[in-house]
């Protein structure tokens, strides 16, 4: 057998490559390369393709709101409220990309500096004068987190990602009417069992309960702000509610239907947080090089 000059040795490789082949030697130095860093923009990218809705490039919620696309990734965490107990949960964990769905500082805008570390463009000057701004920020920066949040675009989801969460952590979607997401024909219960049970899976403190303890309840309805019951349920589960409208609107429910009717009201992150749980699980898939975890933000409320 004649030997291969290097000339054609490298026609022969190069043909290889062209024809999708790799010779022993090149596969070996390939699987030795580092794998490429992820970065927050490539998780970003992956979402935005898969969430199929149309992305508003116009949102001024579901934007980076610490961090940049460049930011590399060691892992994720997807929560309600990236809070700083949250964020340092996070950090502990070993995740350092949150994807939050409310705000991290305090308003629905997500106060953060021009053209600063998120590249944002809202900015209110008196919360970064407060010394907690500087001191969440700072926290963040010092651990390299890259917080990113998904409001519109999950709610926009078909069906609503965040309704969803809610259904799977209640054990209702078998009790859906007419595959309706906030409305359930649940076996008979108490209104007093239904608002243990709904403060138990939820692992919630905040619940408060109008009506009859003993009013037996079955169609059950769900209503974000005023939360109104609808006239043909027993029982309206409200969260994100104000007590001078929702409180009262409730009250006249009762009163009006002679006791027949009652509200459960809970708090927002106790609604909303089981969705980011399943999305944290629809996100696994697009990116496997990272783990992906959902952190709760927890209830961390007390009443006498």
């Amino acid at each position: 057998m004649s030997k291969l000059s290097r000339r054609q040795f490298a026609q022969m490789a190069g043909a290889g490559l062209a024809a999708g082949t790799l010779t022993p030697a090149q596969a070996q130095a390939q699987a030795q390369q580092p794998p490429a860093k992820l970065t927050a923009g490539d998780v970003v990218a992956r979402i935005k393709s898969r969430i199929g809705v149309p992305w508003n490039d116009m949102s001024f919620r579901d934007i980076y709101k610490i961090g940049g696309p460049g930011s590399p990734v060691t892992g994720i965490s997807t929560t309600f409220g990236s809070n700083l107990n949250m964020m340092q949960r996070s950090v502990k964990a070993g995740l350092n990309m949150v994807i939050t769905h409310e705000p991290t500082f305090w308003t629905d805008a997500d106060v953060v500096p021009p053209g600063g570390p998120s590249g944002g463009t809202f900015c209110d000057l008196a919360c970064q004068a407060d010394p907690l701004f500087k001191t969440k920020l700072d926290y963040a920066m010092s651990n390299k987190v890259v917080v990113w949040r998904i409001h519109d675009h999950i709610h926009a989801m078909k069906p609503d990602g965040i309704s969803l969460g809610l259904n799977d952590r209640l054990g209702w979607t078998k009790y859906q009417i007419d595959g309706a997401l906030e409305h359930w024909q649940i076996p008979p219960t108490t209104l007093g069992e239904l608002a243990k049970y709904v403060a138990k899976v939820l692992e919630t403190r905040s619940v408060r309960v109008i009506g009859d303890p003993n009013l037996r309840v079955s169609k059950i309805g769900f209503g974000r702000g005023i939360g109104k019951p609808a006239p043909e349920d027993d029982c309206n589960i409200g969260s994100d509610c104000k007590e001078y409208d929702a409180y009262e609107y409730a009250r006249d429910a009762v009163a009006t239907s002679g006791g027949k009717k009652g509200a459960i009201y809970i708090a927002h992150e106790a609604h909303e947080d089981p969705g980011m749980g399943w999305f944290a699980n629809w996100l696994k898939p697009l990116v496997p090089e990272v783990p992906v975890q959902y952190i709760t933000t927890t209830d961390e409320f007390w009443s006498l």
